[in-house]
């Protein structure tokens, strides 16, 4: 029976003005050094107009000495649990030594105490097979989560009061944050800093790692052919010229047109390749470049509207209210790059 959980209210107040907002990394004996190393390298490496760190990233552990990992060498953990009551954000990466939490459900004493550090109000955020960990401490009962496409029948019949979501990347729901293997946890974090201080800081982070910017959460975690058969055809160059056209309408016969392919085969892979129908696809660069264009520039709300393909500025608010759940006026005054002359929206 898993423990009582934190009372959650909702994601965190955001930390004083200079504070810096302090993420804890969770890493436990078996720990997948991968997925360890995400936070660190991507919050990490996230800076304000100052070149000021955005985030303090500090990795703790039960007990801090060596831990074991997947790898042939341990890691030297000098924090212990007392950091989790100290964090703005924990997240706990997979590790491949779940015990107790993978075979029955439930945490062995010490993690029980170590969870019950962190702080009610803090976000709580899992890679991969963590969410074992946070499902087995309470934390995800009537929660939508993910974790490993191979792990989620195990998962489901393991935790039947979480609401598990097999074939994403990752969910959000609000200061509870799940997402599925390795890679997705790059997705996750990248997230985050779009969610914490908008486009722009994700993807300045995401050039420097390398990374591609965006996958959207809802995006199928696995694809049976992510990479064309090399006797076939690939839907890369349609994506590329779209990029480069996304201000004016784009119909699938064009975009077929641009790969040498009928509109059928042309839609069977592009889903194959990128999990996503065109349209989807369309839609969310067509969201990620109004962001950029909103923190980025003083285009009034109808020019970023047209900018970016969505044409008038009332469906570019349809969008961004059913994608964001904010206006784009709202979202320009939170995410606005300070240093930019007022709009003359």
């Amino acid at each position: 029976m898993s423990p009582t959980p934190n009372v959650r209210s909702g994601p965190p107040e955001p930390s004083a003005e200079k504070d810096r907002h302090r993420v804890a990394v969770l890493a436990l004996p078996g720990v997948i050094l991968f997925e360890l190393a995400i936070p660190n390298c991507l919050l990490g490496a996230a800076r304000d107009t100052d070149r000021e760190p955005l985030y303090e990233v500090i990795t703790c552990t039960v007990e801090p000495g060596a831990v074991g990992t997947d790898s042939d060498h341990p890691i030297l953990v000098q924090h212990g649990p007392e950091t989790l009551a100290t964090a703005d954000t924990v997240i706990v990466p997979a590790t491949e030594e779940l015990g107790t939490a993978y075979t029955e459900g439930r945490l062995t004493p010490s993690l029980t105490a170590a969870f019950d550090r962190i702080a009610p109000d803090a976000r709580v955020v899992s890679i991969c097979t963590g969410a074992f960990l946070l499902a087995a401490a309470g934390l995800l009962d009537g929660r939508p989560a993910t974790t490993h496409w191979s792990q989620i029948d195990h998962f489901e019949q393991l935790f039947p009061q979480v609401d598990v979501q097999p074939d994403v990347l990752y969910t959000d729901d609000g200061d509870v944050l799940t997402s599925a293997g390795k890679a997705a946890g790059i997705d996750l974090c990248l997230h985050l800093l779009r969610r914490d201080h908008g486009a722009s800081v994700a993807t300045a982070v995401a050039r420097g790692a390398v990374v591609p910017p965006h996958r959207d959460g809802g995006q199928a975690q696995f694809i049976k052919r992510p990479v064309p058969e090399p006797q076939f055809t690939s839907t890369l160059p349609a994506r590329a010229w779209a990029l480069e056209h996304l201000g004016r309408p784009l119909t699938l016969r064009e975009l077929a047109q641009q790969a040498s392919m009928s509109v059928r085969t042309f839609t069977r892979r592009f889903r194959a390749e990128t999990g996503a129908s065109p349209t989807e696809w369309l839609l969310h660069q067509r969201i990620e470049r109004a962001r950029h264009l909103l923190e980025t520039s003083s285009l009034s709300v109808d020019e970023v509207a047209d900018a970016a393909g969505f044409g008038t500025g009332s469906s570019l608010r349809k969008h961004m209210r059913s994608a964001l759940g904010v206006s784009p006026t709202a979202y320009r005054r939170v995410f606005r790059t300070p240093d930019l002359p007022p709009s003359e929206a």
